[in-house]
C-alpha cells in the first residue's frame, strides 16, 4: 500500500505541469470494509493526484474518482490486485472539457451577434450578473437585486429578491453554485430566475399565489471567486475547482469547501482539516466571508421558512442531517415532502431522484448549510444534487440545462407551495 501511494505521489508531481488529456473517471465499488479503508487512505493522500468526484465510502454506493492519465496504469493495477471492482465512467475528461469550451465560445458569439441570452448555454460570472440586471430592469415591480457583501477577492455577492411588497415577510431561500465546478446548478438557477419572473407576469399558477404570501430569494452564484476561477484559469484542470479562493495555512493550497464551513457541528465527520483536501472545512466555523455574508443576511432577515441549495451531481433530494445518522425531529414530514417533490420532478422527463437524509444517501457532511438552516429553525431545508448520475458528472452537456432546470422547477414549485400551505 505504501509503495503505491509513493508511486501516486511521484506521478502527481509530474502531472501538475500537464494538461489533463487522457484523464479518466473511474467508478469504484467497495465490497468490503477492507475496500472502504483502502479508499479512505487514498482520499487522505492529497498528494496522490486523485480527484474524488464523490465521497462517502460505503458498500451500498460507488465512488467516482478522476485519475490522472499518468497514474491510470498504477491505479488500475492497484485496484485489481486488491480485488476492488471498477468501471470507466468517463474515458477521456479532456474531450469533454474541449467540447464544453468550444460550445461556450460559439454560444457567446451568437449571443453577441443577436444581443440575446441563451438559457441552454453556460455563462461566466460577468454574463450572469448582466443577466440579473436585465431581468431586474424588465420586472422592476417584482424583482430587486440585493448586495449581501463581498467575497475574499472582493467580488459582490448578489441575491435576487422576488417580492410583491412588504418587509421581512415569510420567505424562501434558494442558492446555487457554492461548489464552483457544479456549473449545472448555476445554469439551472439562471433559468429559474427567468421562470419565476415570467410565471408571475403571465399569472401562471402557483407563482402569483406563492408570492402573495411569501418572498423568494434566489442566489445564483454563492461562490463567485471559485466560479470565476473555473472559467479563467489557464490550466484546464481548474474547471473542476470546488472550493473558494481564500488563503489558507498552506501557501500551496488555496480555498475552503464552503459547504463544510457552516456553524453546524463544524469539524465533525465528512470534513477535512487539511487545507489541501477538497473538503477542507476552514480554520473555524464561518471563517469564510462568503458563508458569513449569507448566514448574516438570513439571520438578520429572521423570517425564512424554507432553505434550498442546488448542487450536482447524483440526482438526489436530501434533508437534514448531514453530520449524523440520527433522524431530524421533522424527518417524517421532510421525507414525505421530498418524496412528493421528487415525484413532481419525475413527471416532466422521467428523471429518477433518490430521497433521504444527507448522511444516509450521499455522505457524512458536517458544517453543511442545510444543517445550519435547519438548526436555526428553518424547518423546510433541502439540498438537491442535480443531473446526472455519472455519465458526464460535473461536465454535463449544455443541451441538458433546460430539461434539468425545468424538472427541478417542478420539485421546487411543489416544495414552495407546501411551505405556503403549512405555515409555522
Amino acid at each position: 500500500m505504501r509503495l503505491y501511494l509513493a508511486v501516486f505521489a511521484l506521478l502527481a508531481a509530474v502531472h501538475c505541469e500537464e494538461l489533463i488529456n487522457g484523464d479518466q473517471v473511474l467508478r469504484i465499488n467497495a465490497e468490503s470494509e477492507d475496500h472502504i479503508q483502502i479508499l479512505k487512505m487514498l482520499e487522505r493522500d492529497v498528494d496522490s493526484g486523485l480527484d474524488f468526484w464523490t465521497h462517502g465510502f460505503s458498500t451500498e454506493r460507488p465512488v467516482d474518482i478522476r485519475v490522472p492519465h499518468s497514474s491510470l496504469h498504477a491505479v488500475k493495477d492497484f485496484l485489481k490486485k486488491n480485488n476492488i471492482p471498477f468501471t470507466v465512467m468517463i474515458n477521456n475528461v479532456q474531450e469533454l472539457l474541449v467540447r464544453e469550451r468550444e460550445e461556450m465560445a460559439r454560444n457567446a458569439e451568437v449571443e453577441r451577434q443577436t444581443k440575446g441570452f441563451d438559457f441552454a448555454a453556460y455563462h461566466d460570472l460577468e454574463t450572469i450578473y448582466n443577466f440579473m440586471d436585465t431581468l431586474v430592469a424588465s420586472h422592476s415591480n417584482l424583482i430587486s437585486k440585493v448586495n449581501i457583501g463581498s467575497t475574499y477577492e472582493n467580488r459582490p455577492m448578489y441575491v435576487l429578491k422576488f417580492s410583491t411588497g412588504g418587509e421581512k415577510r415569510p420567505a424562501i431561500w434558494i442558492d446555487a453554485g457554492i461548489h464552483a465546478r457544479e456549473w449545472i446548478s448555476h445554469a439551472t438557477a439562471v433559468w429559474l430566475a427567468d421562470r419565476i419572473a415570467t410565471d408571475f407576469k403571465e399569472n401562471r399558477a402557483p407563482v402569483p399565489s406563492i408570492l402573495s404570501k411569501m418572498d423568494i430569494y434566489l442566489m445564483i452564484v454563492a461562490n463567485p471567486d471559485g466560479y470565476v476561477f473555473t472559467h479563467r484559469s489557464p490550466n484546464e484542470f481548474y474547471r473542476l475547482w470546488r472550493k473558494s479562493r481564500s488563503a489558507t495555512s498552506n501557501p500551496k493550497c488555496q480555498g475552503v469547501d464552503l459547504n463544510r464551513n457552516w456553524d453546524a457541528e463544524f469539524g465533525g465527520p465528512g470534513a477535512s482539516d487539511d487545507p489541501c483536501a477538497e473538503d477542507y472545512r476552514g480554520p473555524s466555523a464561518q471563517s469564510e466571508i462568503e458563508v458569513k455574508n449569507i448566514a448574516d443576511f438570513i439571520m438578520s432577515h429572521g423570517n425564512f421558512k424554507s432553505f434550498m441549495t442546488l448542487h450536482s451531481y447524483k440526482q438526489l433530494l436530501m434533508y437534514p442531517y448531514g453530520y449524523s445518522g440520527t433522524d431530524a425531529p421533522d424527518r417524517t414530514e421532510l421525507h414525505d415532502v421530498a418524496s412528493q417533490a421528487s415525484k413532481a420532478l419525475n413527471s416532466w422527463h422521467g428523471t429518477v431522484y433518490k430521497v433521504g437524509s444527507i448522511f444516509h444517501i450521499i455522505e457524512p457532511a458536517s458544517g453543511a448549510s442545510v444543517d445550519w438552516a435547519y438548526q436555526r429553525g428553518i424547518k423546510y431545508s433541502f439540498a438537491f444534487e442535480l443531473r446526472d448520475t455519472g455519465e458526464y458528472g460535473f461536465l454535463l452537456p449544455a443541451n441538458q440545462i433546460v430539461s434539468t432546470a425545468r424538472e427541478t422547477w417542478y420539485a421546487l414549485r411543489y416544495i414552495m407551495q407546501y411551505v405556503c400551505d403549512h405555515p409555522y
